[in-house]
């Protein structure tokens, strides 16, 4: 483990990994309650944006100790950049978490824009930010994380057969729905919060069309806020209003899909959508 890491989260290791195509992985691994790595099986759970959401989601891995409401046993697998790179991590998603021809919406541009105006990022990062949505991998990230790291935690972790939960938030909310129409994956169960359908002729709709009437054994559990539909701002109503169309298609075909609609911003939101997405799909 690397000595800047470690002790930094409870019972959580971290370490880099280099995918086959040369991308730095930073992943910091929490282990449940009364973990012992010799005698407990337990699934993995993989939580994107490991830089920003491992703080806010890794600690509530102590839910499987609620009297209240139990989950379910699991490991989770916090997935962000590491050296260097990790600093840019805000950029580096649009490569790995938007599908492979996905459109940049007008709304996403004005509010890069915005945010070079209010001083919260430079002319370069902001022209930086847009590059990487020009030649995006999603393809190749589920490709590292299914072929690459899965079989790793498998390995070092000896993980359940089964079971196996994918959670992501924003663009990684994106990534989620991309994975889940993708099929064929160890994911039983995933989480897409605030899933940035920005664009309303994303990928994510041709995926759907190209499912037709394909019926789809993992859960997938979708949220959005309301305070993005009603806050007055262009980018988050269009991805509220586009997830909203996502999924009534989806859930007129599937039973595998549950969603809720949270008392949240589009920023405060992540915590939330994470605990919705284990309640829903992973209690004891």
């Amino acid at each position: 483990m690397s000595a800047m890491w470690q002790g930094c989260l409870a019972d959580t290791d971290y370490f880099e990994i280099r995918s086959s195509g040369g991308r730095d992985y930073g992943i910091w691994v929490t282990t449940p309650p009364g973990y012992n790595r010799a005698t407990t099986q337990a699934p993995a759970v993989y939580v994107l944006d490991g830089n920003w959401a491992v703080g806010m989601t890794a600690p509530l891995i102590v839910t499987q100790m609620d009297p209240m409401q139990r989950i379910q046993p699991y490991i989770q697998v916090s997935v962000g950049y590491a050296g260097e790179e990790a600093q840019d991590w805000d950029r580096l998603r649009n490569r790995d978490f938007v599908p492979p021809g996905e459109p940049i919406a007008k709304e996403l541009v004005d509010a890069v824009e915005m945010g070079v105006q209010a001083g919260a990022r430079t002319r370069k990062e902001a022209d930086a930010y847009l590059t990487e949505l020009r030649d995006t991998h999603a393809d190749a990230f589920l490709s590292f994380l299914t072929t690459e790291l899965h079989p790793r935690i498998e390995r070092d972790y000896s993980t359940a057969a089964s079971g196996h939960g994918l959670f992501g938030y924003s663009y990684g909310g994106l990534f989620s729905l991309y994975t889940w129409l993708t099929g064929a994956t160890p994911f039983e169960s995933i989480g897409a919060g605030s899933p940035g359908v920005v664009a309303e002729d994303s990928q994510v709709f041709a995926q759907l069309q190209a499912m037709g009437d394909c019926q789809h054994a993992a859960k997938l559990h979708v949220t959005f806020n309301d305070r993005e539909l009603l806050g007055g701002l262009a980018i988050y109503q269009n991805l509220a209003k586009n997830t909203a169309t996502v999924l009534h298609r989806l859930t007129s075909r599937s039973r595998a899909v549950t969603s809720e609609i949270l008392h949240e911003t589009h920023v405060t939101g992540l915590q939330a959508s994470f605990l919705s997405y284990l309640r829903t799909c992973r209690p004891l």
